[in-house]
């Protein structure tokens, strides 16, 4: 290793450890801060909290590492013109991309880390985090409830209670389209309906309060077979004694999210759904054969009875309404799968963009750091921050549109990579024809440089001639 390639790594350590540990400790604290409230006072071991704070770490991480990266690299270059060492080297013969040329090796293997990161480690982490909230659910039910799953709600008095809700918010203990069966009475059934919820526990943590809004209790009991009883009810409040409990830790693997599982996991999950479209879509043409025949059938039996035309055409509306039925079901059925496939590749395709964001930032960041050198802090964090919102706008957005099915999941996560790669090039290759010194390379100059094509189509004086003028002012 040469003395300049040592001599550029190492001016990176300094700003990429320093941006590193400022923003992950920021975004940390208030992840943690977030979600800490849910399990202080519930007599938690500190063993317990702190696994709780380390598996919530490498979710930042995945986050703060490329941005540290980028920082890293527009200081570091910007200090280095800024102090004139990119203007001796270039007078000394060194064109300055060979000064890009050692940290693209070290942005190749930063890739590849966070692409094991994310393949391995991110998706563990998450697992291992997931099953500790479940775990803690022993404590609050909140936690311990599935989603579109009927749960047993234990009480202290054994009072049978099942609950089902379509949307569980563990944040915030909110629940959407709640389903209760209450069969605490002998001889008695009721089950409650409502649109929302929301739990709250007493300050001892043993006894859970549901507040129902805007729902509907239907009532049966033994004394009068056959009928029932509605109310409707704005608010109702739900009381559940004893349901707190102690942590109990389970074991065992357990079913993963998308943001649980590694890119092969995604792939194998991605192809089954796949193949359940396919086994859809024969479905559906069965369906429609079958439609097709029996509606000859039913043709051809008007030309030979004429005098059942009523019949027939009550049959033939049947079947049609029962086509239409299974048609119905079948679409809905292509439609989920369908959808399936594409989160599942999401999820897969982000893993690649995020790790690939690495390479993209050095790119990117050398050549503006050369171009704007005496911007100072103030320029490094303004375009840390303007380039890594963009990135991320892009890669939200992106993930919602391929999330409905209304983009491919590859071109959603890759969209904000290639937009940034095509400038980054760009500067790149024209990195050696406009450099910056000491002089004259402050904010004025990103705005002269902003609006150079606007004053080009007025017919002003270009860069090259601005450049010129520069001495002698």
């Amino acid at each position: 290793m040469s003395i300049l390639t040592r001599y550029v790594i190492q001016s990176h350590v300094g700003p990429f450890l320093f941006a590193f540990t400022a923003v992950t400790g920021l975004l940390f604290l208030n992840a943690v801060a977030q979600r800490l409230e849910d399990l202080v006072g519930k007599g938690l071991e500190f063993s317990v909290l702190l696994e709780f704070m380390l598996l919530s770490l490498p979710h930042i991480v995945a986050l703060t590492f490329p941005m540290a990266i980028l920082v890293a690299v527009l200081y570091a270059f910007s200090d280095m013109t800024g102090n004139n060492e990119v203007m001796a080297l270039a007078a000394g013969g060194v064109h300055p991309g060979r000064l890009l040329v050692p940290m693209l090796g070290v942005a190749l293997v930063l890739t590849g880390t966070m692409l094991y990161f994310n393949d391995r480690v991110l998706p563990e982490s998450n697992h291992r985090l997931s099953s500790l909230l479940s775990d803690v659910g022993s404590k609050s039910p909140t936690f311990e409830l599935r989603e579109e799953v009927i749960n047993q709600v234990h009480t202290v008095d054994d009072t049978r209670y099942f609950l089902r809700a379509r949307g569980i918010d563990q944040a915030t203990n909110r629940l959407t389209d709640v389903t209760i069966y209450d069969l605490s009475r002998i001889g008695e059934n009721r089950t409650i309906v409502a649109e929302r919820g929301e739990m709250a526990f007493t300050p001892n943590q043993r006894d859970l309060y549901l507040t129902l809004e805007q729902g509907v209790i239907y009532e049966t009991t033994d004394a009068r077979p056959g009928g029932f009883q509605r109310l409707y009810f704005d608010t109702q409040i739900i009381p559940f004694r004893g349901v707190g409990t102690e942590l109990e830790r389970r074991t065992g693997g357990g079913s993963r999210g998308e943001r649980e599982m590694t890119i092969a996991m995604l792939q194998t999950r991605a192809d089954e759904s796949l193949q359940d479209v396919h086994n859809v879509a024969d479905d559906m043409k069965s369906l429609s054969e079958r439609a097709v025949e029996q509606a000859l059938e039913v043709g051809a039996a008007d030309d030979t009875r004429v005098a059942q035309e009523d019949r027939l055409s009550a049959r033939r509306d049947h079947m049609l309404d029962e086509v239409a039925s299974e048609s119905r079901v079948t679409y809905h059925r292509w439609s989920v799968q369908y959808l399936n496939v594409y989160q599942f590749l999401v999820e897969a395709y982000k893993k690649h963009s995020i790790a690939f964001a690495c390479f993209v930032f050095v790119l990117l960041g050398v050549p503006l750091a050369i171009r704007f050198p005496q911007g100072g802090v103030g320029m490094v964090i303004a375009l840390s921050l303007g380039i890594f919102f963009f990135y991320w706008v892009g890669l939200i957005v992106g993930e919602r549109f391929a999330d409905r099915g209304q983009i491919h999941p590859w071109i959603a996560m890759w969209a904000p990579n290639i937009i940034l790669l095509i400038p980054a090039l760009l500067l790149t290759v024209r990195m050696g024809e406009h450099m910056a010194t000491n002089r004259g390379s402050r904010w004025d100059q990103i705005r002269y440089w902003l609006t150079g094509p606007l004053r080009r189509l007025r017919g002003g004086a270009g860069p090259k001639a601005q450049m010129a003028e520069e001495p002698a002012r």
